[in-house]
């Protein structure tokens, strides 16, 4: 079994080993059939309905059918920002900062490059078991996020990266494994709606398998 790091990761200065290598991950492009299991693509941000999951047991009686599930959700703008060779996320939704990922080697990248990002080196990829998440693009252009599907035993080659034209948004399942968007170059911001509860769930590529994901824009 993979040993699992005990302390939350530091998002922005995640401190990653050195000369870690790559795993290829997989892209195809979003529609209804590749994503099922996933999510589904979304045409409309207010007609989106995120899934809230019942807060579990914790012995054999059950949670009241009317509770458990009342946190509701939380919304704001979800922005994805190359600065060089580095890939930022900001969740206003959350209140979260991320380093989403890398365009080179972490130990290579710099924040004053200028060299255009050709693929995304990603460290680190969570779940929410409280409930799902939309990504709705606030312009229209072409983005990407690496998705798996729900368990803990998740690995590095379970991932798949879909690409979506920028017309539509993303909605995915509560249990379901991603990071933030991947813009091809410079910003996009998008529309996020997600559990207001927000537990989060993490795998750190660096220190449980010794690699990172790449994820060719």
């Amino acid at each position: 079994m993979v040993e699992r790091p005990l302390d939350a990761p530091d998002y922005l200065n995640p401190e990653l080993p050195p000369e870690l290598p790559w795993v290829d991950v997989p892209v195809v492009d979003a529609s209804a059939e590749s994503l099922q299991g996933y999510g589904r693509l979304v045409d409309q941000a207010d007609h989106c309905e995120v899934e809230i999951v019942r807060w579990p047991a914790q012995g054999w009686r059950p949670v009241d059918q009317d509770s458990g599930d009342e946190g509701g959700t939380t919304e704001g703008i979800f922005l994805s920002e190359w600065k060089g060779d580095l890939l930022y996320g900001q969740n206003e939704a959350v209140g979260g900062h991320y380093i989403l990922g890398y365009a080179v080697s972490p130990e290579e990248s710099r924040e004053e490059s200028l060299r255009q990002p050709e693929q995304v080196l990603m460290w680190h990829a969570n779940y929410h078991p409280d409930g799902g998440q939309l990504f709705f693009p606030l312009q229209q252009a072409s983005f990407l996020v690496p998705l798996a599907l729900p368990g803990d035993d998740v690995a590095p080659t379970d991932f798949v990266a879909f690409r979506f034209s920028g017309s539509q948004g993303l909605y995915i399942h509560p249990g379901v494994w991603h990071e933030g968007v991947y813009p091809a170059s410079g910003r996009q911001r998008f529309f996020d709606k997600q559990g207001a509860v927000h537990a989060r769930v993490s795998v750190d590529f660096a220190r449980e398998f010794s690699c990172l994901l790449r994820v060719p824009l």
